[in-house]
């Protein structure tokens, strides 16, 4: 399982790892398609999620134990939970976590503080053995940083009354119907045909703001009210990115290339929604 950042060996400038397949597929490539191949992986950060965690279990379980804590201190049923699988460094310009999901809370009548189960998170995440197609599923907040690169979480807590809108798109058909399984690492958040994890946590928010199930009014009120972050990539590297990987597409993009993140997302969020509170929680 990976998340919806996480393509396979295509990394930050100097992070290449090199696996079996990709030496036999080099072997099998004519040499001008070698050269084009490599600097695609060496040339063309994007925010994907490391294979291997740097932190220690203990480490990750008080990270995620402290976000719960907060989470439910504040009474929140829902809010979006971002993590950092690359170091801050190795991250394009105005992006800086990798993977975005709903985290749900389980028991909202309980009144315990301390429990290692109490959320779920909700994510839509890209599959091992399909790069170009995504599935939903959930996690523990354990889980959710299994493979993090920094000990830092991201989180966008909404007001309590689209907190309840969000509640219930989560648990109707309008959630897995907003699902498209078609991935695109670079996803554009204003068109359809292609979808990352932050443009379906956008299409889940606009349905929860705008209180409509219909995939066209929310793309027309997401064009109109939500500004996207430009992909600060140049185009010759998208397209060899685009000709190599299964998992980047430029069909849906525009000039320049936009795509959805956290914190456009949490910008969009505290203009329409001015309770919106966003935090950043870290491990001690």
């Amino acid at each position: 399982m990976l998340s919806c950042m996480e393509p396979c060996p295509c990394t930050a400038l100097g992070t290449v790892t090199v696996f079996n397949p990709l030496q036999q597929e080099e072997r099998r490539m004519p040499t001008w398609i070698n050269v084009l191949f490599w600097s695609v992986l060496l040339l063309f950060p994007l925010p994907m999620d490391a294979k291997e965690s740097l932190f220690t279990l203990q480490q990750r379980q008080q990270l995620a134990t402290k976000v719960e804590t907060l989470l439910v201190e504040k009474k929140v049923q829902v809010a979006l939970l971002a993590r950092m699988g690359r170091p801050l460094a190795e991250m394009p310009a105005g992006m800086h976590f990798t993977h975005v999901g709903f985290v749900v809370d389980t028991a909202p009548s309980s009144q315990e503080t301390q429990t290692a189960s109490r959320y779920i998170t909700y994510n839509m995440y890209q599959q091992e053995d399909q790069p170009d197609v995504s599935a939903l599923e959930q996690d523990t907040p354990l889980a959710f940083f299994a493979h993090v690169a920094e000990l830092e979480a991201g989180l966008i807590i909404p007001s309590p009354g689209l907190q309840k809108r969000l509640l219930t798109v989560i648990h109707s058909a309008t959630y897995q119907a907003l699902h498209d399984p078609r991935y695109s690492l670079i996803a554009n958040p204003y068109t359809l045909g292609k979808q990352n994890c932050t443009e379906f946590v956008l299409d889940v928010i606009s349905a929860a703001l705008y209180q409509t199930t219909d995939i066209q009014q929310i793309k027309a009120q997401e064009q109109t009210h939500f500004t996207a972050q430009r992909i600060h990539v140049s185009p010759f590297r998208l397209y060899l990115a685009a000709l190599f990987k299964a998992e980047i597409s430029l069909s849906d993009q525009s000039d320049p290339p936009v795509t959805a993140t956290f914190e456009t997302i949490g910008s969009f969020l505290q203009q329409n929604d001015t309770q919106t509170e966003r935090l950043t929680v870290r491990h001690d």
